[in-house]
């Protein structure tokens, strides 16, 4: 049998605990910077409140040689719709340069160019998505000094963490956060083809917002849940040539398939 998993969900986050009418309710999209950069005519700033665009990254000496100009547009009509703009650093995968550039050698040097980047495209803050074997001893001492001169300037810090990487985010770190994205998704995948199932499940999102909540004390109106927009398939050549589709392919692809949490079909 060939399986396709998906979640009904958007690719954006909500803060559950919070109403819809409070006045510090975020949604957070993610959205590429080349997109940013091109045709975001039918990006939908009326539904967001924050937007990280993902992943402006340094090259292995911590200095910014891309020009980034081009977000200009983008950056301006968010800011004319009220919507907050954050650019995303590391992101999923090994950043094995991030261990030089926080420590004490470099860490002044890195921050001073992450803050140029933020006052000379006029974002509002930086998202740290440094995850994995990347977050080290120094992480919770480069995450206070950035923090406080983001502060400084009326900046936003962010970040996205999951339970995956639990035992590596310090409390002093975290406490660090105006909010956390917690990511509750791919907690299975066709790299583990041995356990199909979903990647993001209603309670994932309930075990992992108790834990950020209750055992790391993260204020409820500090957390975000971050739900995915897309799904991943089971079975041999279940999604040729990929096994991973989006919210829109999958309803495309398997009309009604949008009434359930995963659909299944017969070879």
């Amino acid at each position: 049998m060939r399986k396709i998993l998906f979640i009904l969900s958007l690719f954006t986050s909500v803060i559950l605990s919070a109403q819809t009418n409070a006045p510090d309710f975020k949604i957070v999209g993610y959205y590429s910077l080349r997109a940013a950069m091109n045709d975001y005519s039918k990006f939908p700033f009326k539904r967001v409140t924050h937007v990280n665009l993902y992943f402006m990254n340094p090259d292995t000496l911590g200095n910014f040689t891309i020009d980034y100009s081009a977000l200009e547009p983008f950056i301006n009509k968010a800011h004319k719709k009220n919507v907050k703009v954050l650019f995303s650093i590391a992101g999923g995968g090994s950043h094995a340069y991030y261990h030089e550039l926080i420590n004490k050698d470099h860490r002044s040097s890195f921050i001073d160019n992450l803050l140029h980047q933020v006052e000379k495209y006029n974002f509002d803050g930086i998202d740290i998505d440094i995850e994995g074997a990347d977050i080290d001893e120094n992480y919770e001492t480069f995450v206070v000094e950035l923090a406080g001169k983001l502060k400084l300037r009326q900046k936003l810090i962010t970040a996205a963490i999951a339970v995956y990487y639990k035992d590596q985010f310090t409390d002093v770190a975290l406490a660090q956060y105006d909010f956390v994205n917690v990511m509750v998704y791919d907690r299975t995948g066709p790299w583990t083809p041995e356990k199909p199932g979903q990647h993001s499940s209603y309670n994932d999102a309930v075990e992992d917002l108790n834990y950020f909540g209750t055992e790391r004390a993260i204020p409820a109106d500090r957390m975000v849940l971050g739900v995915p927009f897309y799904g991943y398939g089971f079975g041999k050549d279940a999604v040729t040539p990929v096994k991973s589709m989006t919210y829109k392919d999958i309803v495309a692809k398997f009309r009604g398939s949008e009434m359930h949490d995963e659909w299944s079909f017969e070879d």
